[in-house]
């Protein structure tokens, strides 16, 4: 845990409001490059701009010759080194010996070499990170802040070039299957133009002489035969110019062959050294979590998270405490979590450490003890504590069917996202998820375990004491909610089963990553438990412009839907109403009573709908058209009593799902 403050430590300078503005803005254009996507010219001169901004900001606030510390894991228990009384001072001379540096952990050497944009933007956003300390020791608030911001970024790097790598296997793939066809045309084409050369031929070997040469059946004697003859002796030329074309043909469609089979060839090299190139990827994301001390990743999970409403907030707070005196404990001991293929076998672990044991004596896979005073503790593999502190530092972010981050998530694309920060490849989706998974008895979770619903439409990640955090439809974004009775659950750092899982039988009690399945008849547009115009703030998502706010699902589609529209006009969707609380309802029905709807009963009350300007107020125009023929690739639609001639027009007023 950080150090608690004291008057002797150094107060942490603040960055300006448009500093801290420009750099937010920065640590979100880098999360959608490191997610793949590619940046407009525009984004490029914002990035580098904050990052110019930064770099200022750091070298003003930081104290001079400072330097970030970490432990370097290796999975082996360690001890804290007796405390060292503070050395005189010095004189200013620096001193210029060649007395060999001091040794380095990777994470310590990295921050001395990582790119300007990616180093300097965290070390700047430590300065306004809440409840970041100012502690100078090895591992304190801000050091470990400071190299977990690094560690997250390098950790989102590796994870979009393993993400483009996936698309190159995927595109070798499709290509290798066309080579594979083409061989097997140019095969069945050279195959049946050899049998016909060769029956061809047969037939030839079997004729007799006055057969093959008609020519030869001349006779001064009979002379009214000689036309016939030479009629059949034509027809015999022209049949082997035929046979000599087929030969021809039949050639080169043998070199069209040889030719398919080198494409084949080719294709699957392209699809090994792709599948190659992933695995490199993937190793290097291990080796990385390897270095990674308890201290860096308690603070991972911080990075990043969205308050929720209410009861779950406090939920979600005390999961994140949870698992972060877990590491504080481990951190304190000087244990330091051991990479999983150190621990895949009982007889063989690191020093210090001795298997995990079941209620009935037998060692658990995947996890191992360690003592920590008189009482052994269970010590996770690094790449599951990453893989844990990446899934909470999602808490809060937007449920989007079919999103694996990083403003968004779906159920399996927020398991599959997190484990791949941890340098583990898992499918995208629940059911993949659990066919190529470990099998695990639900009464032996540990924590990181994939634990799903009955039915395997929803997955999360085991936090311990019956806590699963995933992104569920239920409740539209990132949470703690509890696991599930009848729930099955696979283990990700042990080997995939030899033959696939067999299909979880779905039981219809929800729909895809627990959606509730809509009662029969009008659904109601109510959601969260919350009634019309009473919505916390904590629980929307902003859309970023001035204070409007929807249901996060909402704002994820609005804003993909803002950039859709802005790739054709040039400027993003012009809007003047969304959430309206139900104060706000209030005032419009007192300003306006003929138009605005009776307080309490506003669609505006349920965070679903918008009102939009800028041309798609008015019936006809290019963006008006433009909303009617694509709003509903983004779910978005204009209800009935709202269009052109109908009983209330609004052409301006657009609704997230059909509540009207």
């Amino acid at each position: 845990m950080p150090a608690s403050r004291t008057s002797s430590v150094r107060a942490r300078p603040a960055l300006s409001p448009r500093e801290a503005q420009a750099l937010r803005e920065a640590v979100a254009l880098r999360q959608a490059l490191a997610a793949g996507q590619t940046l407009t010219p525009a984004q490029i001169a914002a990035l580098s701009a904050a990052t110019a901004m930064a770099t200022a900001a750091a070298a003003r606030t930081a104290p001079a010759g400072s330097r970030p510390a970490a432990s370097r894991g290796t999975g082996q228990v360690r001890r804290k080194p007796a405390a060292r009384r503070p050395a005189k001072k010095r004189a200013t001379t620096r001193r210029t010996d060649s007395a060999t540096p001091p040794k380095k952990s990777r994470w310590s050497t990295r921050l001395g070499v990582v790119a300007m944009s990616t180093l300097l933007l965290p070390a700047a956003a430590v300065l306004v990170l809440p409840g970041a300390d100012d502690g100078g020791s090895a591992g304190g608030g801000h050091d470990a802040t400071s190299l977990a911001l690094t560690a997250q970024t390098s950790l989102l790097q590796e994870a979009g070039r393993y993400r483009q790598l996936e698309q190159e296997v995927a595109q070798r793939q499709t290509e290798l299957q066309q080579a594979r066809d083409a061989e097997q045309a140019a095969r069945t084409q050279a195959e049946a133009e050899q049998a016909v050369v060769g029956s061809t031929a047969a037939d030839l070997y079997r004729a007799g002489p006055t057969e093959r040469f008609p020519v030869l059946g001349l006779s001064v004697h009979d002379q009214a035969a000689t036309s016939e003859v030479l009629f059949r002796q034509a027809l015999a030329d022209r049949a082997d110019r035929a046979v000599e074309g087929l030969v021809v043909r039949a050639e080169r469609t043998g070199t069209a062959l040889a030719a398919a089979s080198t494409r084949v060839a080719a294709a699957e090299a392209a699809v090994a050294d792709a599948r190659n190139s992933a695995a490199d990827v993937l190793a290097t994301v291990r080796s990385q979590v390897g270095d990674l001390s308890p201290a860096v990743t308690a603070q991972l999970a911080a990075l990043g998270a969205i308050p929720a409403a209410g009861a779950q907030q406090d939920r979600n707070s005390h999961a994140v405490a949870r698992w972060q005196d877990y590491l504080g404990r481990l951190a304190a001991a000087g244990i330091v979590p051991p990479p999983a293929a150190a621990i895949a076998d009982a007889g063989n672990l690191p020093a210090g450490m001795s298997p995990a044991l079941d209620g009935n004596g037998q060692p658990v896979p995947g996890v191992v003890w360690a003592v920590i005073g008189s009482s052994p503790v269970t010590v996770l593999p690094a790449e599951t504590v990453v893989a844990v502190s990446t899934a909470l530092s999602q808490l809060g972010k937007a449920f989007v069917g079919g999103t694996s981050g990083p403003a968004s998530y779906d159920c399996g694309g927020l398991t599959s996202a997190a484990w791949l920060l941890a340098g583990f490849a898992v499918p995208s989706t629940p059911e993949n998820q659990w066919t190529t998974g470990a099998p695990v008895d639900l009464a032996a979770l540990q924590v990181g375990d994939l634990v799903f619903s009955p039915g395997g439409q929803d997955v999360g990640i085991y936090l311990g004491d019956g806590d699963v955090i995933g992104a569920s439809a239920a409740t539209y974004q990132v949470g703690v909610r509890s696991v599930v009775p009848g729930s099955s659950a696979t283990r990700v750092t042990l080997p995939a089963p030899a033959t696939p899982n067999p299909p979880l039988t779905a039981t219809g009690g929800t729909g895809a990553c627990g959606a509730p399945l809509p009662p029969p008849g009008p659904v109601s547009p109510a959601w969260g438990g919350y009634s019309n115009g009473q919505i916390p703030g904590e629980a929307l998502c902003a859309l970023g412009v001035g204070r409007h706010a929807l249901r996060c699902d909402a704002a994820a589609s609005y804003t993909a839907m803002s950039a859709a529209f802005e790739s054709t006009f040039g400027s993003p969707l012009c809007i003047t109403d969304s959430y309206r609380s139900y104060a706000s309802q209030v005032s419009a029905y007192q300003r306006k009573p003929a138009l605005a709807a009776f307080p309490g009963t506003s669609n505006h009350g349920w965070a679903l709908a918008v009102d939009l300007c800028g041309g798609i107020n008015v019936a006809g125009t290019p963006q008006w058209t433009w909303m009617t023929a694509n709003s509903g690739r983004f779910g978005f639609v204009q209800p009935d009593w709202a269009r052109p001639g109908a009983e209330k027009p609004e052409p301006w007023h657009w609704e997230f799902g059909q509540i009207s």
